[in-house]
Order: C-alpha cells, then sequence, then structure tokens
C-alpha cells in the first residue's frame, strides 16, 4: 500500500516518475535524479510555473529544470546579478544609491545617484567588479523570506529604498517577500537563483555617466556580445528620463499614488503633449531638409508606427507638406517566389520577401515628378494586382513608408541619401519599479500586442504568446541591427499605458489554461501588472498612440 506522503513526481528532463515524501525540496528531486541538462540548474517550471529550488513539493506535479538558455532563467540570473551588484555598491560607496535604469547593448544601464566627478568613475567600477567576483567566490545564498507588509516596509526604508516603499505601500497587501543576501536586503520582483555561485558570467564595464552590467549572451552562454554604443537610443532612454520627471512619474509607485488621489488627467495631458511636440520637432527637422521626398519609418512589434505615421503626416501638413503614404505589404513578391525559413514554412519577413527592385523603381519615379501605377497585394491569393490607383506626388509633397525592414539600407539601396529621413519607433517604456528593477520595454509592447491582438483580430492571450518568440527572433535578425541608421529616434510609451492596459490584458491572461506552456508567462505578467493601479481610459485623447491598441482612435487603420 502506498502511503499518502508519498508524491509522484514526473520530470521532463528525463522522461522519469518517481515518488517523493510530502515536503522534498526541487533541489533534493534535482540530485536524487542526478539531472543534467548541459548548464547550471537555476530554477524550475512547476506545472507550468516558476519555482525557485527550495520550492517544497506537496502535491503530484510535472517538474522541467530550468538553466539560462531558459527566458525565465535569464531573467533569474538578470535578478540576481543585479542584486549582487546592489551589495558591492552598499559596502564598498555607501555613499551613492545605485540605478538600474534601462536594457540596452547586451546589459543593463547603471548609475551612481550620487557620483558628480565622473573621472573616478573607471577606479569605481574596477573595484565594485572585483567586489562582485568575491561575493560570487563566496557562495552567499539568497534567501527569501515572506513579512508582514509593515515590517518588509521597515526593513527597506532602513537600506533607502524609499521608492520601493512607495510601491509597496499602494499594493495594499498582507505580506511581502524580502529577498536577503548576506548584510543586505532588495527585492527584485520576481525569483533569484540558489546562491551567488552560479553567477560565473558578467561583466562591468564603463558606459557613458554610468555602467553597463554585461550578461551572457542568450544563445551561448560562455560568451558576452559586443558591447556597442548605441548613441541615438541611449539619448532617448535619456531624453525620456527627464520627461517622466517632467510628467511627475518617475516610478510605479508614484503612478499609482497620483491615480489613487484621482489626478491621473494631468498625467495624460502632460504625456500626450510632449508626444505630440516631439512629432512637431520632427516635421520641422524634415522639413528642413528641403531635398528629402521619402519619409521611412520602422520599428519593432507593437511599436506604434502606424499612428506615428499618422501623426506625423498631420504635422507635415500643419507646416505645408503634403504627405502620401506607400504600403510595404503591396510590395510583396508572388507567394511561389516567397522565400522560406529553415523550417521550410514561408518567410514573411525576410527582405527577400518584397520585390525591392519595383520597390526602388517605383519611389524613383516619384521623385522624378513621374505618376507611378500603384501595386496592390492579395494576402488571400498571395499575388500582387492593379486596381488602376495612381499616384503623383505634388511639388511639396513627401511619401510616408512604414515597414519593418524600412531602415535596412538594402530596401531603398537606390535612393539617393539626401532624398531620405529615416526614423525608428519604438516603446522604450520611460518608468521603472523603483531604482533597482526596471519595467522591461518588451513586456510593455508585448502587453500592447496582447490587448490589440484580442479586440482588433480576435486572437486569445495564449496564441499571442505563442507567436511572441517568433516575432522577438524576427525583430533581432531584422529590425534592431539597423536602429542606429535612424535620423531619429521616437519613443512611443506613454507613462500611464500599462495602468489603462493592465484592464484589459488581466483578463486575457487568466484564461491561459494551466496546461499550456505558456501558463508560466501569462502568470508572470498577471504579477507584472499587479503592481499598476488601474487607470480608465475617459480621459486619452482620441490621437493618442494608445488608442492604436484599444478603441475609440478617430485614425482609421
Amino acid at each position: 500500500m502506498i502511503e499518502k506522503k508519498d508524491i509522484l513526481i514526473f520530470c521532463e528532463n528525463n522522461q522519469l516518475e518517481k515518488r517523493y515524501p510530502f515536503g522534498t525540496t526541487l533541489y533534493d528531486i534535482y540530485e536524487d535524479m542526478q539531472i543534467y541538462i548541459g548548464e547550471e540548474v537555476l530554477g524550475a517550471i512547476v506545472n507550468n510555473t516558476l519555482k525557485e529550488l527550495d520550492y517544497m513539493i506537496y502535491k503530484p506535479k510535472t517538474i522541467n529544470f530550468i538553466g539560462y538558455s531558459h527566458p525565465a532563467g535569464r531573467r533569474m540570473y538578470e535578478r540576481s546579478l543585479s542584486m549582487v551588484l546592489f551589495k558591492a555598491v552598499y559596502d564598498l560607496f555607501p555613499e551613492y544609491k545605485l540605478k538600474i535604469e534601462h536594457s540596452v547593448s547586451g546589459g543593463l544601464y547603471c548609475e551612481l545617484e550620487g557620483l558628480t566627478d565622473h573621472r573616478h568613475l573607471p577606479q569605481i567600477i574596477n573595484k565594485l567588479t572585483v567586489a562582485m567576483k568575491d561575493i560570487i567566490a563566496s557562495d552567499f545564498p539568497f534567501e527569501r523570506e515572506e513579512l508582514r507588509t509593515h515590517k518588509a516596509l521597515e526593513i527597506f526604508e532602513a537600506f533607502g529604498l524609499e521608492d520601493k516603499c512607495t510601491l509597496i505601500k499602494t499594493r495594499n497587501q498582507f505580506y511581502s517577500s524580502v529577498y536577503k543576501l548576506d548584510n543586505v536586503v532588495n527585492y527584485f520582483y520576481g525569483f533569484l537563483i540558489p546562491s551567488t555561485g552560479l553567477l560565473k558570467r558578467f561583466d562591468l564595464v564603463k558606459y557613458y555617466k554610468g555602467m553597463l552590467l554585461v550578461l551572457p549572451s542568450k544563445t551561448n552562454p560562455e560568451v558576452f556580445k559586443k558591447v556597442i554604443a548605441r548613441n541615438k537610443l541611449f539619448d532617448i532612454f535619456q531624453e525620456f528620463k527627464n520627461w517622466v520627471e517632467i510628467v511627475g512619474v518617475p516610478n510605479v509607485g508614484r503612478l499609482n499614488e497620483l491615480i489613487l488621489q484621482n489626478k491621473q488627467g494631468n498625467i495624460i495631458k502632460v504625456s500626450e503633449a510632449l508626444q505630440e511636440k516631439k512629432i512637431a520637432c520632427i516635421a520641422e527637422k524634415i522639413d528642413e531638409k528641403k531635398s528629402v521626398k521619402v519619409i521611412f519609418i520602422s520599428g519593432p512589434s507593437s511599436s506604434g508606427k502606424t499612428t506615428f505615421a499618422k501623426r506625423l503626416g498631420i504635422q507635415l501638413a500643419v507646416i505645408g507638406v503634403k504627405p502620401e503614404v506607400i504600403s510595404m505589404d503591396n510590395y510583396f513578391v508572388n507567394r511561389e517566389d516567397t522565400p522560406k525559413d529553415e523550417n521550410g514554412e514561408y518567410d514573411f519577413e525576410n527582405p527577400k520577401a518584397l520585390d525591392i527592385a519595383l520597390f526602388n523603381q517605383n519611389l524613383l519615379d516619384l521623385i522624378d515628378g513621374k505618376e507611378i501605377d500603384l501595386p496592390k497585394f492579395s494576402f488571400s491569393e498571395g499575388k500582387r494586382f492593379y486596381d488602376n490607383s495612381k499616384l503623383k506626388l505634388s511639388q511639396n509633397g513627401v511619401i510616408i513608408i512604414e515597414g519593418i525592414h524600412a531602415l535596412n539600407p538594402d530596401i531603398s539601396k537606390l535612393i539617393p541619401d539626401n532624398r531620405k529621413f529615416k526614423v525608428y519607433v519604438s516603446a522604450l517604456t520611460p518608468i521603472s519599479f523603483d531604482s533597482n528593477n526596471r519595467v522591461p520595454t518588451t513586456d510593455n509592447r508585448l502587453i500592447r500586442r496582447m490587448v490589440r491582438d484580442n479586440r482588433y483580430r480576435k486572437y486569445s492571450a495564449l496564441e499571442t504568446l505563442q507567436r511572441w518568440s517568433s516575432v522577438r527572433k524576427g525583430e533581432e535578425k531584422h529590425i534592431f541591427p539597423y536602429q542606429e541608421e535612424a535620423d531619429v529616434m521616437f519613443n512611443t510609451a506613454l507613462p500611464y499605458e500599462l495602468s489603462v492596459l493592465k484592464h484589459y490584458a488581466e483578463p486575457l491572461l487568466r484564461d491561459v489554461p494551466p496546461n499550456e506552456p505558456e501558463y508560466a508567462e501569462a502568470r508572470r505578467l498577471l504579477k507584472f501588472l499587479a503592481y499598476f493601479k488601474r487607470m480608465g481610459t475617459r480621459e486619452i485623447p482620441p490621437t493618442s498612440i494608445l488608442r492604436e491598441f484599444l478603441v475609440g482612435s478617430s485614425f482609421r487603420y
């Protein structure tokens, strides 16, 4: 007879089933089964939910041990490494406050608040690197404890984590998590790895007025991506750091406070006004270059390219420039000529899926004042056709081209540079959770896409999550390498938007079935959104970029 305390465990890594006593930890199972996954085990997916290795089992479970190659494992690694840096700064330079601001160039950009003489930064970074290596060599455990929230607040306040306290207060939870690492405490809004000894690969290098905490490559954890200065992208991040100060919401806690005080109207008005002013400035830059005839707009999925293009067109019209929009989708080659990927599937994101020669010839003809027959493309039939649509530019006209390949030099190789103006658009989330915890821009875009997919295409959150890795792969290959080709960059993210999207995204995420692999990601995003107070849509203007993902836009898409 099997005792009730014996629990059946199925391990996906080795396809084995085995019974364990009630309360056995994942780490005990990992050791007993001698799990080997080709890399260090950092955590586990248990019944499609992420858990730390000290998690104890009480019911039958399906377990998949993960390492750095898994997206959840990379997030655990990044959070844990951030806490090691936090400890190093706290131990060596208590007069400074660590600020982890955003992801760029394969790492996390950090600054030391209070440091005014940046000539000392190289020496400071060297000392911090040595200290981090010592902490890692000591193999300190990351210890998590659930405390009554008022106790957790007292601990965080003692460490000067005021913005974290503001956020926790607005959540109104009985209990809050506190992570301890030797002599310091913090919390990183997600699970950490078991101990510092697993953080063998990192680098810390000088980057602008701060430092870059460099993470291993996603594809090969043994190597690092080459750190390349992204001057234009970095400038946009810095610009929006100033913008959130103007709006008055540098972090989620402060945003929540203002929502609770019913002051969201001013946040919306100032945020939208700042964006409109920036779009008007871009229009003026284009007008100053009298030779420009083609405006290329590119950006990743759910970056708001379409609404930006329409708003830019309005600002151009205000100053006497007449925009004409051409869709790159109409230049797809016929289906039988479409390239295929490594799996034999049609690769519509490959630049060779477009008739580049015809595209360039049409643009050259328009620039020369000639009239063209505009091609159209039938996605249902997979063929190009013409419906007698004509286009000819007026003397003060410009062409607006929007698409994922718009900044790829090969796409417009026949168009003289002085005739082109290139814009890179993305949603670079301007606010953070607190000083040590950024809001990932990728999560912002994913939630935008999820809401739009459901409202306009009737996709479920599960379907959006299933497609997302492929979308991200395409972005890495076809969009991000060319972002610095842009003449200007525009950030479409709004400081308040996740508080609005929360209302629409949460029900969709709750519908993701627990037996689907994407359930773990749905749970993570639900926890992510739980930190935001809900905001209504009444005061969002009909021309807002956010309306592209909701309803109520005055633009036609």
